[in-house]
């Protein structure tokens, strides 16, 4: 099981400095579509994942309950939390949806002998089925997207969870109310000086605190929401429907 670890204060205020000043070298850089960002990765998307948050995607199927038979997984690009997963659940039936054709063809690749539905489809437009999963995941894939998007996918995901199932998120959350409202800033800027319209799916992070994180999830109908690791940045979430 993965252990945690928290930023000391002078950690913390340590990356509030060096973040500003990325995000300052970074505010007139060109802005990427969504698909067009992992289009043009795909090459290197694996190592530079695996580099990250190698023991996490090493590690997640830690998070899930004995007797997983069906899973949802948003945003699975080429799949990478998915061995971790067979290896602890070799029979689960895995549905999984991502917006890049390109890294679906790589999870095809890596998984074809397992019982997994592909779907290539935007997940906050592609209709969920009610009451179908078991639980649903994702990892990595949520924080590029503002408020009102998250509480969108939070209520589909409560929506496709059967009773009593739970979603299990790892993602990059912001340390404070600072730097969520750092990262937006510099989202709404690069948004506002490329000319990017609204429904534009963009590449850019803006991570929510764990509080907001909670409160979205509950306004979505989730019973609790808690966090079940972290490692500075990174936090492995559980909501229980």
């Amino acid at each position: 099981m993965l252990k945690s670890k928290i930023r000391t204060q002078e950690e913390t205020e340590k990356y509030l400095e060096e973040l500003k000043d990325w995000l300052d070298g970074v505010k007139n850089a060109p802005v990427e579509g969504m698909a067009d960002f992992f289009a043009n990765r795909i090459s290197e998307y694996n190592n530079v994942h695996l580099k990250n948050w190698g023991e996490e995607y090493a590690h997640i199927a830690d998070f899930f309950d004995d007797g997983l038979k069906t899973l949802f997984d948003i945003g699975c690009g080429t799949g990478l939390e998915l061995e971790s997963i067979y290896k602890r659940f070799p029979e689960v039936k895995v549905t999984g949806i991502d917006l890049s054709e390109s890294m679906l063809d790589k999870l095809r690749k890596s998984y074809g002998d397992k019982n997994i539905q592909i779907i290539n489809a935007d997940y906050f437009e592609y209709a969920f089925e009610e009451n179908k999963f078991d639980a649903a995941m994702s990892f990595e894939t949520l924080h590029h997207f503002k408020y009102e998007k998250k509480q969108l996918i939070y209520s589909k995901l409560y929506q496709t969870i059967k009773a009593g199932g739970y979603y299990i998120e790892c993602d990059y959350i912001a340390c404070c109310d600072e730097e969520e409202a750092l990262c937006l800033e510099g989202y709404e800027y690069r948004r506002k000086q490329n000319n990017i319209p609204e429904d534009m799916l963009i590449h850019i992070d803006i991570p929510l605190t764990l509080e907001h994180q909670f409160e979205l999830m509950k306004n979505a109908g989730f019973r609790t929401a808690k966090a079940l690791y972290q490692n500075c940045g990174t936090v492995i979430i559980r909501a229980e429907k």
